[in-house]
C-alpha cells in the first residue's frame, strides 16, 4: 500500500469505529481485524501503520468526530508526513481544504471533561488518559517467581510498584511465548494487580470474586492463597466467565470454582454463601474512564445516560456482595474508571444505606488517598486509572 492509500484506508475505518460508537457497535480492534480480514493484499507492515494512524486520531479528537475524514484532517494538521499523503492520487484521499471541518482535539467530549474536573483531576491528568499504555504481566506465583522469569525473558523489567509485575516491550507476543503458555505469567496491567491485591487474600479463606469476567483478579487471588482455601468466581456474562477454566488450568488455580449468575437473582443463587465469605472482591461494571489509553474510543461510547445505568448497576451490585459477607468480614469494591459517581460516591451511598459498616485502610497502600479510597491515575502513578476502597462488615 502506497502512503495515501494507508490514510484512506484509516479514513475508512474510522469512520465505522465512528458509526459504531453511535450505535454500540464493535470496538475498534474487532472492526480494524475485519477490515483487514478482507484485504488481504496489505501486508503486516501496512496493516501496523494504518492501525497507528488510526488509533493517534482517535486519541487526538476529544468529542466525536463528525467523520473519519474529519479525524484524519485533525491529524493531518499537525503532523506534514500525514498531510503529504492528501494527494489525491491513486489511492490517496483528496487534497485537504483549508474550510473543510476538523475533527475537535481533547481529552473527551465536553461534559466528561467536566466530570473529570469535578472529580479532581487536572489537565495533566486528563491528558495522560489517552496516552499509550504500557504491557504488563503478573508472574504467577503458584509456578516460579519474578527472578526466574527475568532470566528467561531479559528483556522485561520490574515494575515500579507490584511485587509481581513485570514490563515488557509495546507489541511483544506474550500470549505466543513458551513463558505464558506454561503458565508462568498472565497479561495484567500493574495497577490492576494492585488494587486486586487490596483483598488481602490470605490461605485458607472463603473468598469470592463477584464480578470475575474472564478472571484476571481470580488468578491473582488463586496464587495469592497458595492454592489454600475455597474460591468463588461468579459473573453474570457466560462467554466471559468460559474463558476462566482454560486460563485456571494453564496456571495452576486448583481452589477456583465458577459460578454463573442469572441478573435479578444473585442473591438467590449466592444464597450457600450468605455471610460465609472472609473476603469478597468487586470489581464493579463501570464506564473504563482509567482504560481509555488502551481503548481510547471508549470516551466517544459514554453518554450521561449510560453512566447513569453503570452507577445503578454497581449499586446493585453492592447489595449482593454485603449479603455474602461475614460478621467483620471485608469487602474490596473496585472500579476503572476515575469518575467520583463511579468510585468514592458510590461508597459513600452504600456506607449511609448500611449502618455498622466502616471503611478500612487499603494494604498494602497504594495510590493516593481520595475521598473514601485511594485512587490510581496514569499521570501520578504510571497505571491504568482505578479507585479501590475496603469495607469492614459489622461484627
Amino acid at each position: 500500500m502506497t502512503p495515501g492509500a494507508r490514510t484512506q484506508a484509516a479514513i475508512e475505518l474510522l469512520d465505522e469505529i465512528v458509526a459504531a460508537a453511535a450505535s454500540g457497535g464493535a470496538a475498534a480492534d474487532t472492526l480494524i481485524a475485519r477490515y483487514f480480514a478482507t484485504r488481504r493484499y496489505a501486508g503486516s507492515k501496512d496493516r501496523r501503520a494504518v492501525r497507528e494512524l488510526v488509533y493517534a486520531a482517535i486519541r487526538l479528537a476529544g468529542p466525536v468526530p463528525a467523520s473519519g475524514r474529519a479525524a484524519m484532517v485533525a491529524l493531518a494538521d499537525i503532523d506534514p508526513a500525514v498531510a503529504a499523503t492528501f494527494d489525491g492520487e491513486g489511492h490517496g484521499p483528496a487534497p485537504i481544504r483549508s474550510n473543510e471541518p476538523r475533527a475537535e482535539r481533547g481529552v473527551a467530549p465536553d461534559w466528561l471533561v467536566e466530570a473529570l474536573a469535578e472529580s479532581g483531576l487536572d489537565e495533566r491528568q486528563q491528558g495522560a488518559l489517552v496516552g499509550r499504555a504500557p504491557l504488563d504481566i503478573r508472574v504467577n506465583s503458584l509456578a516460579t517467581n519474578r527472578e526466574a522469569v527475568l532470566e528467561q525473558w531479559p528483556e522485561a523489567s520490574p515494575t515500579p510498584h507490584a511485587p509481581l509485575g513485570l514490563r515488557l516491550p509495546n507489541g511483544t507476543a506474550v500470549e505466543a511465548s513458551d513463558i505464558y503458555r506454561a503458565g508462568l505469567v498472565e497479561v495484567q496491567d500493574e495497577g490492576s494487580q494492585l488494587v486486586g491485591a487490596a483483598l488481602n487474600a490470605q490461605p485458607g479463606e472463603w473468598l469470592v470474586d463477584l464480578c470475575a469476567g474472564a478472571g484476571g483478579k481470580t488468578l491473582q487471588i488463586a496464587a495469592a492463597m497458595a492454592n489454600q482455601g475455597t474460591l468463588l468466581a461468579c459473573d453474570i456474562d457466560r462467554a466471559r466467565l468460559q474463558r476462566l477454566a482454560p486460563r485456571a488450568e494453564r496456571a495452576g488455580a486448583t481452589i477456583v470454582e465458577s459460578r454463573l449468575l442469572n441478573p435479578g437473582r444473585e442473591t438467590e443463587m449466592l444464597a450457600d454463601w450468605a455471610s460465609k465469605a472472609d473476603g469478597v472482591l468487586i470489581d464493579a461494571p463501570c464506564s473504563g474512564t482509567g482504560t481509555w489509553r488502551r481503548n481510547p474510543e471508549a470516551r466517544w461510547r459514554l453518554t450521561p445516560e449510560r453512566l447513569a445505568r453503570l452507577s445503578d448497576m454497581q449499586r446493585q451490585v453492592l447489595e449482593v456482595g454485603a449479603t455474602l459477607v461475614k460478621p467483620g468480614g471485608r469487602l474490596v469494591y473496585i472500579v476503572c474508571s476515575l469518575l467520583d459517581a463511579e468510585g468514592t460516591d458510590q461508597v459513600a451511598t452504600f456506607l449511609a444505606g448500611h449502618p455498622g459498616w466502616s471503611t478500612l485502610p487499603v494494604e498494602p497502600a497504594i495510590g493516593s488517598s481520595h475521598g473514601l479510597g485511594q485512587r490510581l491515575d496514569p499521570a501520578t502513578h504510571g497505571t491504568d486509572g482505578f479507585f479501590v476502597a475496603c469495607l469492614r462488615a459489622p461484627c
